[in-house]
């Protein structure tokens, strides 16, 4: 059983930080996914962590070995890359076993894993195939397969999706969670996807700017966001954030404002748990999008775009004024540092 450690790490060039004190564990036989935008350091991490990029300071430990000054080859990892890496002029069958032929493994033991993991991977009828006659559903297999033959324990996987469909993703998403299960692989994804972090991972560690906003479940991090940034990160639509200084009534303001949270800048609430109502804040509606068993409502609130999440099918259209509200156990409550404020 191998796990991750990464302690206090930290990457710069010159007076540029890309990557901040950044600590986080990967339990063994876990999947954590480095989440977060663009240029928020999460594929210069996971490089430290594999050791294609060097580590400013901080360690990393891989089981009970401490990793950092140690070489790629030597970590006892495995690794899935966004472009597939696979050799043109190789059958699936000799992509699979190119990394057992470096290391020297006999061809009766190559054989003997490569049909094993091919089965695994749903390629036993295409190893003697070419990557050119592959679709890229069959090329990202072909990329696991070669993991699973390696038989290291922990694999990182950078944004191996990102080259597929949407609905490839979504079944190569199931397959990769499945194989690490079965597997019990220990497991560090990046994505910038929040919707593969949120089905995929037993832990996620959301980056922003090199620093680590919040680590936790999907579950945490969705119900109680550490902040502003995590609340409009995480969620499809992400969670509305109303600025109280553009409601008008003081009365609504004092309805759902508990007294005592006087620090309270603004507050956030999830479009599913918003709804039609008699009493409320009244908004425009501003576009629907159908979706076919729900539809997704665009309101306007003075100067906040607010979104709602609408269950079967509704009549109602642009430049429509309604009433929308919501319990107040679901409003959560930020101050003027955008940091959530906890209630309890």
């Amino acid at each position: 059983m191998t796990s991750v450690v990464v302690k206090d790490v930290c990457k710069t060039w010159g007076d540029v930080k890309a990557v901040e004190n950044v600590s986080f564990t990967v339990p063994a036989e876990t999947f954590t996914v480095l989440l977060g935008p663009s240029g928020c350091g999460k594929s210069t991490l996971l490089r430290m962590v594999c050791g294609l990029e060097e580590v400013t300071s901080g360690s990393v430990n891989i089981g009970d070995r401490d990793v950092t000054e140690v070489e790629a080859s030597d970590r006892g990892i495995s690794m899935v890359f966004q472009s597939y890496a696979l050799f043109p002029h190789l059958s699936v069958r000799e992509n699979i076993q190119f990394g057992l032929k470096v290391r020297k493994v006999p061809s009766a033991e190559r054989e003997k894993l490569t049909l094993h993991a091919a089965e695994i991977t749903g390629l036993s009828e295409l190893l003697d195939r070419k990557p050119s006659n592959l679709s890229g559903g069959q090329r990202q297999r072909v990329a696991l397969a070669r993991t699973i033959v390696s038989e290291q324990s922990v694999c990182l996987m950078d944004e191996p999706l990102s080259n597929l469909d949407s609905k490839l993703r979504a079944e190569m998403r199931d397959e990769i969670r499945g194989l690490q299960q079965r597997l019990g692989l220990t497991v560090l994804y990046v994505t910038h996807d929040q919707i593969e972090a949120m089905s995929m991972a037993d832990q996620i560690i959301l980056l922003s700017k090199g620093k680590v906003v919040q680590k936790g479940t999907p579950q945490e991090l969705y119900n109680t966001p550490a902040n502003e940034f995590v609340a409009k990160f995480i969620g499809t639509p992400p969670m509305n954030i109303i600025n109280l200084s553009s409601i008008v009534s003081k009365q609504f303001i004092n309805d759902f404002v508990p007294d005592g949270l006087t620090n309270t800048n603004s507050i956030g609430i999830r479009p599913e748990h918003m709804s039609i109502s008699e009493n409320g804040l009244p908004v425009e509606v501003s576009t629907v999008e159908y979706l076919g068993g729900e539809s997704v409502a665009r309101l306007n609130h003075n100067d906040s775009e607010i979104s709602m999440r609408i269950s079967g099918q509704h009549n109602i259209k642009r430049g429509d004024k309604l009433i929308v509200s919501w319990d107040k156990e679901n409003t959560h409550f930020f101050d003027k540092n955008t940091e959530r404020i906890t209630t309890s």
